[in-house]
């Protein structure tokens, strides 16, 4: 492989990424007509505030066919919250009539101009990054920070990078995903000068992996990737980022300096299955799937998430437990309002005999071997104690000899689950599927199963 391979497949990469000029020109007369709108409604207030264009297409970093125009609306810093929020909204409202609220750490208006989606945000005009009054009050520092250091080719290649992280399926800080942020895109393509180097350099990372753009000493982050936000040494950029994600980041980037190829950049997902699908493919696998299926709670993705996985680590806890041998495992979720959740897994033992082994201290532990014996010692529900080579042992009954039978029963509200997936269960009540029966699953999250038996880095 040589760079003109690699810079080939950028190029091409670019000419169906990069904005042409008539988009560019139609933001940027669409980010000027809605500026012009927030200052005519800041006139109507009692405060001095200003307009601020931030995020991706206010830098040039922007993918063709993104329709986001970021505003910020700064307010003085004495502000009191609930003025700000009141007058955010008002803006908000002003500038996008037909608009909607939504709700970050506080109120903000989204909505539609022009065939631009566009979010208007309220946020404190505070003097530094460390003065924060809310989580939005760094993105100015953030936007300021970046526009000094991007220039044409830099931006160009944040371009490329978000593409390649699109196409692998590592691009996003929701909790959903788990990947990387635009902003710590940026961040790493400014850090190692270029898409090039920057690949080059991830195929040999070793986390923890740590870069302090502007060498403020921090060390105290347990994150697998560490990126110092260059405007807060108190914040890691990267903290939402998995391990997964960092380490499929390093994988393709060693594909792509292999064997550099425009697919990379483009991978579709692997086909929908159908209920055939899904069966013949556990009917190959010889493995028993079972699936807990309930009402998905009315979160947000960043709150539904957590939970959801949370929960599928408890039930998979439970089940290992208890012998049922989880070979993998993964969770679903309806993108609509109205819709099912699922915790999946796959078995490697579905069923367990009627009784199980339980293994005591050694015999020389006098104390902790005599309690043992003296537990089990009288009884007919239970064979032993007796003796395997120096420890005591007893067979005893099990408690549940399919994992059927442990996830119908009350003992799955005693894995560690997520708050509103417990209440879900409890009060709504869930289905287990079982077996050929999960196939059912494909009508809604077809492609889910699709992804999940056709797994890839």
């Amino acid at each position: 492989m040589t760079n003109s391979d690699l810079d080939a497949v950028v190029a091409a990469v670019r000419e169906r990424i990069d904005p042409d000029e008539a988009e560019r020109r139609a933001l940027a007369e669409a980010a000027s007509a809605l500026e012009s709108r927030v200052h005519d409604a800041l006139a109507d207030l009692p405060v001095d505030a200003d307009a601020l264009q931030v995020g991706s297409t206010a830098r040039g970093t922007w993918l063709s066919g993104d329709r986001d125009i970021d505003l910020f609306v700064r307010f003085p810093a004495d502000l009191d919250r609930e003025e700000l929020e009141t007058y955010g909204l008002e803006v908000g409202h002003a500038v996008l009539p037909d608009g909607h609220e939504e709700y970050a750490e506080h109120p903000y208006v989204k909505g539609d101009y022009d065939g631009f989606d566009v979010d208007l945000v309220p946020c404190y005009d505070v003097p530094t990054a460390s003065d924060i009054r809310s989580a939005v009050d760094r993105t100015p520092f953030h936007n300021a920070y970046l526009t000094e250091r991007l220039d044409d080719d830099l931006a160009a290649d944040v371009r490329v990078f978000k593409r390649f992280l699109k196409g692998i399926g590592a691009y996003g800080s929701d909790l959903r995903t788990e990947g990387f942020s635009g902003y710590l895109a940026e961040l790493l393509v400014v850090e190692h000068g270029g898409f090039e180097p920057l690949l080059r350099a991830a195929a040999d990372w070793s986390p923890q992996v740590d870069f302090d753009p502007e060498n403020h000493g921090t060390r105290r982050f347990s994150d697998p990737l560490v990126v110092i936000d260059p405007t807060d040494h108190e914040r890691n950029v990267a903290a939402v980022c998995s391990a997964e994600n960092v380490a499929r980041l390093q994988h393709y980037a060693r594909d792509l300096l292999a064997e550099p190829r425009e697919s990379l950049f483009f991978r579709p997902d692997p086909p929908a299955l159908d209920a055939d699908g899904v069966r013949g493919h556990l009917d190959r696998r010889g493995t028993t799937a079972v699936a807990v299926v309930f009402d998905c709670p009315d979160l947000v993705d960043d709150q539904l998430y957590p939970q959801l996985r949370k929960s599928l680590t408890g039930v998979a806890d439970g089940l290992d437990r208890r012998g049922f041998d989880v070979f993998r495992r993964a969770t679903f979720a309806a993108d609509a309002d109205e819709g099912d959740a699922v915790l999946f897994a796959e078995l490697s033992v579905a069923e367990r005999p009627a009784v199980e082994r339980h293994e005591g201290p050694p015999v020389h532990v006098r104390r902790h071997a005599e309690g043992f014996y003296g537990a089990y010692e009288d009884g007919d529900d239970h064979y032993g104690p007796f003796l395997d080579g120096d420890r005591y042992v007893v067979e005893r009954e099990r408690e549940f000899t399919s994992a059927t039978d442990f996830l119908e029963s009350d003992a799955l509200f005693d894995v560690a689950l997520g708050k509103h997936v417990k209440s879900t269960l409890g009060e709504d009540g869930y289905d287990v599927l079982v077996g050929d029966d999960v196939a059912a699953l494909a009508e809604s999250f077809g492609a889910e199963l699709g992804r999940y038996f056709a797994p890839r880095p």
